[in-house]
């Protein structure tokens, strides 16, 4: 029919139309084989039969017969066995064929890859980059010592603290307990000046005092 019409099968349909054919050529052989296996059991089980009943002349017959099966068999295994190696060659021969057209196809790709990359633009595009890259690298590292700069008063003040409080901590002196005392203090002697500075007046005469607040006053210090 590819003659009628003028089309010429590809290599890779005929090699599939070739294995296809000894796949089935290779079924057909192991159904044969599997028949006569199954006869070579019933002739075995015919000469058991046979022999026991004492007919020796057709046990002779059956025994060339079950030879010649046994032959067969062994000559439909060696049949398989070479039509199996055949079809693992056409099958070598189509993945070699498929992997052929591969790397035809990745060839044309990278061809016309290489065709349409300008390798003069493409360097100039590379230092390009170098170059932005070095100046935003140093750009960076301006912009990181300003940060520094400007830290560095934070930076020192918190040290200085830092070593201040261990000073202290060192010497046994907790600066936080002292001045919580200092304000008490503080306010704590005028109060007591103020409550010993009361009774000294009171007990002025020149301070017009009459008689009767003496007395209240007196009986309240008693109390």
């Amino acid at each position: 029919m590819s003659f009628i019409f003028g089309k010429k099968k590809t290599p890779a349909e005929l090699l599939r139309e070739n294995k296809r054919m000894l796949d089935k050529s290779i079924r057909d052989i192991e159904r044969e084989r599997q028949g006569l296996q199954t006869q070579e059991k019933k002739l075995i089980a015919e000469i058991k039969k046979t022999a026991k009943q004492g007919q020796m002349a057709a046990v002779k017959v059956m025994a060339k017969d079950l030879i010649r099966t046994r032959h067969q068999i062994t000559k439909f295994y060696a049949l398989k066995s070479q039509l199996q190696g055949v079809s693992l060659r056409i099958q070598t021969l189509k993945s070699t064929q498929a992997m052929g057209e591969a790397m035809k196809g990745v060839t044309k790709a990278m061809a016309q890859m290489n065709r349409q990359m300008n390798l003069p633009a493409l360097q100039k595009i590379m230092q390009e980059f170098e170059l932005q890259n070095e100046k935003m690298e140093m750009v960076s590292e301006v912009m990181g010592d300003a940060i520094d700069d400007a830290l560095e008063g934070d930076a020192e003040e918190e040290e200085t603290e830092e070593l201040v409080n261990q000073v202290l901590d060192e010497i046994g002196v907790d600066i936080n307990a002292e001045l919580v005392k200092a304000p008490s203090t503080a306010v704590a002697k005028p109060e007591a000046a103020n409550k010993v500075a009361q009774p000294e007046a009171a007990g002025n005469g020149d301070s017009g005092i009459d008689n009767e607040l003496q007395s209240r006053l007196d009986n309240l210090r008693k109390m």
